[in-house]
């Protein structure tokens, strides 16, 4: 399979590109004639089985005769294509991978927002040398914790790792203990004098969803790890919150029976080399805020800047995603900057803190400010909100506050001449449209 082609750089931006919106897998064909890979010998499938059913009609197919020299249908994941066609046309080398793979993930952590802690543990798990291996972190938001998995999978060409995705989940369950784990117990055959199976979890929701699927003896607990008597490790049960019997869940502790049965809310995000949503803007995002991408590109490949937001009352997509909604900067006329000076924001009259305040804004956090109420000045939290051109205020224990308390008189005047101009307008119409009517 020769992959050396001068058109290797326009084939490699196309493949990243297909990676940006989810694609997995390439196919293309080696025909007859000598000619190099282009950017038109390539298809692209989701899914691994869709890719292999057209290699298999493609092959099964051709009706080249068998003393003619024959094509040759290749299909592959974009990840590994990539590293292949890299080495192949010399843009990368295959001794310096190891290294350079190792620099080049840790840059993409930090660019996605993760610090030293989870960068220590990726490299723990390269160093084992896994097929594949996950990360976990969590973030603490105003809803509850945001569980993030970060995916990693190793090249099956070399030994490099690749980060295209990662998943965050809100967890509304009550905190763990440090050293506590979910645990699913189930039941060995009867008449073995044996311990039950157990699985650990870190994750409420991936324990509630491996515990529904059970159809054995089961139960639903929280516990430690702990060395018994005789040396060995053991779970230590800390809490029972459910229990499995003949298929059927038969009994849920009240305080955990809303995250049992509550819709679990996460989102996969797709990233190429550290691009995409940060992990701070997925988190926040599945909280429900609104987050601001200045680096977006559309079908035609022009950039555009707009504010997103998970559209969580409508459908999922095919993959269980929710749905984004975008309101273009500046074509849908939310200007943070001129929204922020309606308000009595302390910090507003001073540009570069202001700037700070509108960079939180936009990573989708809620910051702290300093406004007045009855002539005191209060601490709140901050919320942009670009469906309705506004900004949100909270209190610190996340009851909300109505925004016209903090209104600018200036701004107050502003909406009363804006009304009363309206209403000037409608009475117009209204009079001219009776006019009419008599006429007729």
């Amino acid at each position: 399979m020769n992959l050396e082609t001068p058109y290797a750089e326009a084939i490699i931006d196309m493949l990243e590109e297909a990676q940006d919106i989810g694609i997995s897998y390439a196919f293309w064909e080696k025909g007859i004639m000598d000619w190099p890979l282009n950017r038109s010998s390539f298809s692209f499938f989701d899914t691994y089985g869709a890719a292999h059913q057209h290699w298999l009609r493609q092959t099964m197919s051709d009706d080249t005769p068998v003393w003619e020299e024959q094509p040759a249908y290749y299909f592959k994941r974009i990840d590994d294509l990539l590293e292949e066609i890299k080495i192949a046309n010399g843009l990368i080398k295959e001794q310096d991978m190891n290294k350079n793979n190792l620099e080049n993930l840790t840059e993409e952590m930090k660019m996605l927002g993760l610090g030293e802690k989870e960068i220590t543990q990726m490299k723990e798990k390269m160093i084992q040398n896994l097929p594949s291996f996950e990360v976990l972190t969590k973030i603490p938001g105003s809803k509850g914790v945001i569980d993030t998995v970060l995916f990693f999978k190793q090249s099956n060409q070399s030994d490099n790792y690749y980060l295209n995705k990662f998943n965050v989940t809100l967890n509304k369950a009550q905190q763990l203990e440090e050293g506590q784990q979910y645990a699913v117990l189930t039941q060995r055959p009867e008449g073995e004098n044996v311990q039950p199976l157990m699985r650990r979890f870190d994750s409420p929701y991936e324990a509630v969803a491996f515990f529904k699927e059970v159809a054995e003896k089961s139960e639903l607990v929280v516990g430690h790890m702990a060395v018994n008597k005789k040396g060995k490790e053991e779970l230590v049960r800390d809490q029972l919150l459910a229990e499995r019997e003949n298929g059927k869940t038969i009994y849920v502790t009240k305080e955990f029976n809303k995250t049992f049965n509550e819709p679990v809310q996460d989102q996969t995000c797709y990233v190429e080399k550290g691009r995409g949503f940060t992990v701070i803007q997925a988190a926040n995002m599945i909280e429900g805020r609104s987050v601001y991408r200045d680096d977006l590109l559309n079908i035609g490949g022009q950039p555009y800047k707009a504010w997103m937001k998970l559209d969580m009352d409508g459908a999922r997509d095919r993959h269980g995603n929710y749905m984004m909604n975008q309101y273009k900067d500046p074509a849908y006329g939310f200007n943070i900057s001129e929204v922020l000076d309606n308000y009595r924001i302390k910090v507003v009259a001073d540009p570069e803190k202001k700037e700070a305040i509108i960079a939180e804004l936009k990573l989708g956090n809620r910051p702290l400010v300093t406004t007045t109420l009855d002539d005191k000045e209060v601490k709140l939290h901050l919320e942009a909100v670009p469906r309705y051109s506004q900004v949100n205020f909270y209190q610190e224990n996340g009851k909300p506050e109505k925004r016209e308390q903090f209104e600018t008189a200036a701004y107050k005047e502003q909406k009363i001449a804006e009304a009363m101009a309206k209403s000037k307008n409608q009475d117009k119409a209204a009079a001219k449209q009776e006019g009419q009517g008599m006429a007729v």
